[in-house]
């Protein structure tokens, strides 16, 4: 069904012509938000489309009285009988082609009685635990008495009360032990679709498009070997261009589709990546023959890797004079992608997206990948799928670019994307053609919503109207209640949690001060091993902790090690707002325990660090009796004297001591307030420079 208003949006007419024309064949519509249910629709596309072959016949004699009219110039004669059979196999085209977009309309209408609902009911054999469930809401669940469970319990060693909330860990042991399994609400729950946990028969899954991402260093030639891929698809007799409106398009290679998503970077890829938006399956890293392994590429790896999905290698410009693909190798190698003609896994295709060298070989590993990986989805069920954009239009409203990941989307579905709610108004591919529906890996653009979602997030269409606006508003409820808690990923403090709950993977991103320092951090963290738990690096570089790594700690569930690195305001607060914990160390062994100790669930109470204040040098003084002042700014907190103090030099500490006197003006002063200037001397230390910072901190015991 669809309201007289979207029918008229559809149809490029008037409200006015379209309740016209409902009251000539009577049918029940007298304003712009009345229903049209299914026959009706049916009705009016085939009398418009039979009114434009009419249409047609009327103003074909309005050109043959133009070509009588028209002055014959130069000897050039215009073939009236060749204008007409032109002008008799257009109105054809346009006719036939209204015919069956109202046809597809139609039978796009029956096939919805077919699709299977989203809200799957749950077999008898699954109970869903609630946050703080009790013993005795479990007992009833199970249909057991709530004394039988205690007894259990405490045969696991745990005492309980039927009053008592019971973990999710020791209820899936009870459950088990009744030969049932054991799901959380959020995953069965349609309101929070993107964790919802879809299961299909077999013999409904049929093979899809793989979706392919492009990641790489800037300037290796990405965009070059992305519109290649766009001609030699267009070469190849499709029919119509690749718009530029929509960032993602399908290419027909050997007869066989492939989804390319075109995203402006490896942090975006990510972020989508973080917000639970797996939309990848295949990456593909370019890597320029004449540079090599980038640290953009390097990153590229690291963000790919953590996406747990295949990884192919494009080796770009070997046309050039100065192109090394075996020193490409190599560094690919050094990076854990070993190539198959070394005897690794990786398959590397030598190419020059320029040239279009390689081009088709490249295309035929993307197919083998999906070939072996067989990706498959359900058509026959309402679409889920994610947001690649959304941009908002002065006349269409909110227009967003969508992949299908699963089932099939159809024109007049309601919607919810992200908290936005709307019905499918329009349905355009990657050519800007109209379609009645799009299949999974299908990128298409749609419009309809009532308000603009943001790219990574999820959508899902519903049976009716009335429950994708109920789902919106409890999506919009349980937002605002997010909002204000506090944000957390994983940390040491409740790493033994999350092994308890069956994480066997614990994530890592290093950082540190020096190539020698990462390794070893990364060889010692590796090497710790409780009860079948890892610890698994999937980041380690030298240098400041930057916004990349945040995005990807939050998109991985890991925790930042930093050794001999500090974080900046900025990249703290961007830390906290993601929930990533960030530890800082400047002792190899210190790491290793306190990560050892969180995996035992041992760790002990500690002194933490409580950062004071932070402060700019700006001017250097030098005094033979003192040594050097470094005259400050006082750009965060306060600074005391007495107070531990890190010098960092961009994003690396340098030294770390104590301060040794502050003074304002002639006088020696205990502390100084953010804003205010100051003399800061540090103690035994001496090699202070211009635009360093020094961090005054303090230890403050606390318990975990």
């Amino acid at each position: 069904m669809m309201s007289v208003f979207e029918y008229a949006e559809d149809m490029n007419k008037t409200v006015s012509e379209i309740l016209k024309k409902c009251k000539e064949l009577g049918i029940d519509a007298y304003e712009e938000e009345d229903m049209l249910d299914d026959e009706a629709i049916t009705l009016l596309d085939n009398v418009f489309a039979n009114e434009e072959e009419t249409t047609y016949e009327e103003n074909l004699e309005d050109i043959e009285v133009v070509v009588d009219n028209q002055v014959i110039d130069n000897d050039k004669v215009i073939n009236k009988q060749k204008l007409k059979k032109k002008t008799d196999n257009a109105k054809k085209t346009n006719v036939n082609a209204k015919k069956e977009f109202a046809n597809k309309k139609k039978e796009m209408y029956k096939n919805k009685e077919k699709l299977m609902s989203n809200t799957s009911t749950l077999n008898e054999n699954i109970i869903v635990y609630k946050e703080n469930m009790t013993v005795s809401e479990l007992a009833s669940l199970l249909n057991v008495s709530g004394t039988e469970l205690v007894k259990k319990l405490f045969s696991l060693g745990v005492m309980a009360t039927l009053n008592n909330s019971i973990s999710y860990e020791n209820a899936e042991i009870l459950v088990l032990d009744y030969g049932k399994e054991l799901k959380s609400e959020e995953t069965t729950s349609v309101v929070n679709f993107e964790k919802l946990e879809i299961v299909d028969d077999e013999k409904d899954l049929l093979p899809r498009p793989a979706v392919v991402t492009i990641m790489g260093h800037v300037d290796h030639g990405k965009t070059t070997l992305l519109d290649t891929i766009k001609n030699t698809n267009v070469a190849e007799g499709e029919a119509g261009g690749i718009t530029q409106a929509i960032s993602a398009y399908q290419v027909n290679y050997e007869g066989k589709i492939i989804t390319f998503i075109d995203t402006p970077g490896h942090a975006a890829f990510t972020e989508m990546r973080a917000r639970g938006a797996g939309i990848t399956d295949i990456v593909i890293i370019i890597v320029a023959a004449d540079d090599g392994v980038m640290p953009q590429t390097k990153e590229a790896i690291d963000h790919a890797k953590a996406a747990g999905v295949p990884i192919l290698v494009a080796i770009n410009k070997i046309d050039k004079p100065d192109a090394n693909p075996d020193r490409v190798l190599q560094e690919l190698a050094e990076y854990g992608l070993t190539p198959e003609e070394w005897g690794g896994d990786t398959i590397v295709t030598r190419i020059s997206a320029k040239q279009g060298i390689g081009i088709p070989e490249l295309l035929e590993n993307i197919l083998l990948v999906s070939e072996m990986e067989e990706y498959k989805a359900n058509p026959n069920r309402y679409a889920v799928g994610t947001v690649i954009e959304a941009r908002l239009d002065k006349s269409l409203g909110p227009v967003v670019s969508v992949l299908v990941q699963n089932g099939t989307l159809r024109l007049g579905d309601p919607v919810v994307v992200g908290h936005a709610v709307g019905k499918v108004r329009t349905l355009k591919n990657d050519k800007g053609q109209d379609l009645t529906e799009a299949i999974p890996s299908m990128p298409v653009e749609i419009t309809g919503l009532n308000e603009t979602p943001s790219s990574g997030d999820r959508f899902m269409a519903f049976e009716s109207e009335k429950e994708a606006k109920k789902i919106a508003e409890q999506r919009k409820e349980q937002a605002k209640a997010l909002a204000n808690a506090p944000k957390q990923a994983v940390s040491l403090d409740d790493l033994f949690a999350q092994i308890q709950e069956g994480n066997k993977e614990i994530n890592v991103i290093i950082k540190a001060d020096v190539n020698g320092s990462a390794e070893a951090v990364k060889n010692s963290l590796e090497k710790i091993e409780v009860e079948d738990v890892r610890v698994k690096v999937i980041r380690s570089s030298v240098g400041a902790i930057t916004e990349s790594d945040i995005v990807l700690a939050k998109a991985s569930n890991a925790i930042i090690i930093g050794f001999n690195v500090r974080p900046n305001n900025q990249i703290k607060d961007k830390a906290k707002e993601s929930g990533v914990d960030i530890r800082l160390y400047n002792i190899i062994y210190k790491a290793v325990e306190e990560m050892e100790a969180a995996m035992k669930g041992m760790l002990d109470p500690i002194f933490e660090e409580k950062v004071l204040g932070t402060a700019e040098v700006r001017q250097l003084f030098k005094f033979s009796k003192v040594g050097i002042i470094a005259g400050s700014y006082i750009t965060d907190g306060i600074v005391k004297r007495d107070a531990k103090a890190r010098i960092i030099r961009d994003g690396v500490v340098v030294f770390d001591g104590s301060i040794n006197s502050l003074q304002r003006g002639k006088d020696a002063v205990k502390e100084v307030k953010k804003g205010l200037e100051c003399g800061i001397t540090i103690e035994n230390y001496t090699d202070i420079k211009v635009s360093d910072v020094i961090e005054a901190y303090e230890m403050v015991e606390v318990k975990r």
